[in-house]
């Protein structure tokens, strides 16, 4: 029987390929799967090592704190009831503080009404003295209040020094918008004509001038010029008035003030017992 050599070359050459095609495709990727097997079970191995040991240092530390909280016992009772005496004090501070801070708010009330009747009396006196001086004003000088106050101010005007004159020439040169006069009431058109021509002949001058009306001056005048100022009111004929009511007013609040603070020693029902909440927690507290 011959041989073929040719198909006997061919069958190795065969072999061998089916040899590498095993190893590349079906070996390799067997032994790769075992070995990483291999080390997922290591490393499993190994993370159970480690929790078993911190679970052992645990259970360690748990034994050794729970033997020093059970050594600690008598001291952590002192401190709990040092801890309560202190509380109790700082809350018995704070009653008196709420005390104090409440007579603070009674005092500041009443102030704040003495304030609102004193604004209320002088308002009131301010309207009286009003009507009271027009009516004077015309029965016996046959003139109104205005035309007074304006010849009152005019006279004020006409006596001012030079100096005077000269730092109000110097606001009116300096001065590039109209003049502010202020009045408590509208001034007539031949009392602003008054005023404009003596402004002009005592400034030697052509002065714009705007008149303005406000309740803040008290029957009076006001000139206001870049900074100067010239005013005249009747506020310091009712000081005296105003200072007596505001006089009656403060005895009548500190009267009232006196009666609904009583002592300053004592302290608030609400503060006693909840002093006394926290001195009667405190003796049951255990002893040593």
């Amino acid at each position: 029987m011959l041989i073929d050599w040719f198909t006997v070359m061919a069958q190795v050459i065969n072999f061998l390929i089916l040899v590498w095609l095993l190893k590349r495709f079906l070996y390799r990727p067997i032994l790769d799967a075992i070995d990483a097997r291999e080390l997922r079970i290591e490393k499993t191995l190994a993370d159970a090592a480690n929790k078993e040991k911190q679970a052992q240092q645990e259970r360690d530390l748990f034994l050794h704190k729970n033997n020093q909280l059970e050594k600690q016992s008598d001291k952590l009772l002192q401190m709990a009831t040092t801890a309560a005496n202190e509380e109790a004090q700082r809350l018995l501070a704070k009653a008196r503080q709420v005390a104090a801070d409440l007579c603070v708010q009674q005092q500041a009330t009443f102030q704040k009404q003495q304030q609102s009747l004193s604004v209320e009396l002088t308002q009131k006196t301010q309207q009286e003295v009003f009507a009271i001086t027009r009516q004077a004003l015309k029965d016996l000088a046959e003139s109104t209040l205005e035309e007074q106050i304006l010849k009152v101010f005019l006279r004020r005007l006409c006596e001012l020094d030079e100096e005077t004159k000269l730092a109000f020439s110097s606001a009116i040169e300096a001065n590039h918008k109209p003049v502010r006069v202020r009045t408590t009431f509208a001034l007539q058109p031949d009392l602003q004509k008054r005023l404009s021509d003596a402004l002009n002949a005592t400034f030697a001058t052509e002065i714009e001038i705007d008149f303005e009306t406000t309740p803040d001056i008290i029957s009076g005048i006001e000139l206001n010029i870049n900074g100067q100022k010239l005013a005249w009111s009747i506020t310091q004929y009712i000081d005296s008035l105003e200072q007596h009511f505001q006089q009656i007013v403060e005895q009548s609040a500190q009267h009232a003030i006196s009666r609904q603070s009583g002592s300053d020693d004592s302290l608030p029902a609400g503060a006693t017992s909840l002093a006394t909440q926290f001195t009667e927690k405190q003796e049951n507290l255990p002893n040593d």
